[in-house]
């Protein structure tokens, strides 16, 4: 229990923030599973990727994730739809 005013209003804005920065993290998951789906579906599109790899970047300079997560997932993300593209469907 909050035992000073500053403590409590800490309290409500990192409530606030956590809703926030929840909403954000659910927009890039649910971005990436999009551009998966639709690379692993066999009809890659990169419009898709392009958009996950923005809310990444978004979601890293806000700090709601770390620099180096959106780099890798952004890696793991490109690499799948590189590998996507170069095999031929038939």
């Amino acid at each position: 229990m909050a035992n000073t005013k500053s403590a409590e209003k800490r309290i409500r804005s990192n409530a606030r923030r956590a809703l926030r920065n929840k909403m954000y993290r659910s927009r890039v998951k649910t971005a990436i599973r999009k551009a998966e789906r639709a690379i692993f579906a066999g009809a890659p599109e990169p419009e898709l990727v392009r958009e996950a790899m923005s809310l990444l970047d978004r979601a890293a300079v806000k700090g709601i994730i770390h620099k180096n997560n959106a780099a890798r997932r952004k890696s793991r993300l490109a690499k799948k739809l590189a590998k996507a593209m170069a095999t031929p469907t038939s």
